[in-house]
């Protein structure tokens, strides 16, 4: 089985593919779709929903996992991170695949077994269940990476 998690983003979406396969994890890509502030809230949204339509033809994931967005301290980026997530969900709808929401909290319970670890502590995790050489860069591929994993154990 094969998942791809999202951690969305306007500026930065990050995302992971890992497959699963009965006990063992692997992890087949990860980076970040970066939009430039230059471009109209449109055009950033178009940007991801095309580039990741290309990475989902490549990986064809059964899964979707994506980050809720759990709580925002400012709503002027709160609203352009919801946007994004909603265009990144159309996608998945329309790709046909089954999309489940975590909240951080709950990705980071998945990953270390505490909802308040601090991200240092869950990305070398990442690291480590993935068994990948350095800690996944930038660290919104690492979320994505976390999310998918959580779907993996518990989806």
């Amino acid at each position: 089985m094969i998942i791809i998690g999202i951690d969305p983003g306007i500026a930065k979406t990050g995302y992971g593919i890992i497959e699963r396969k009965k006990e063992t994890i692997e992890c087949l890509g990860f980076g970040a779709i970066t939009t430039s502030a230059d471009l109209g809230a449109e055009q950033r949204l178009e940007q991801i929903f095309k580039e990741l339509s290309e990475i989902i033809k490549q990986y064809k994931p059964d899964i979707m996992g994506i980050e809720k967005l759990f709580f925002f301290k400012n709503m002027k980026t709160a609203l352009p991170v919801s946007e994004a997530k909603g265009v990144i969900m159309l996608l998945g709808a329309k790709e046909k695949l089954t999309i489940y929401q975590l909240t951080p909290l709950q990705v980071k319970m998945g990953i270390c077994g505490y909802g308040r670890a601090e991200k240092q502590q869950v990305q070398r995790m990442i690291k480590e269940i993935l068994h990948l050489e350095k800690i996944p860069k930038p660290n919104h591929a690492a979320d994505a990476l976390g999310v998918a994993i959580c779907c993996s154990r518990y989806c």
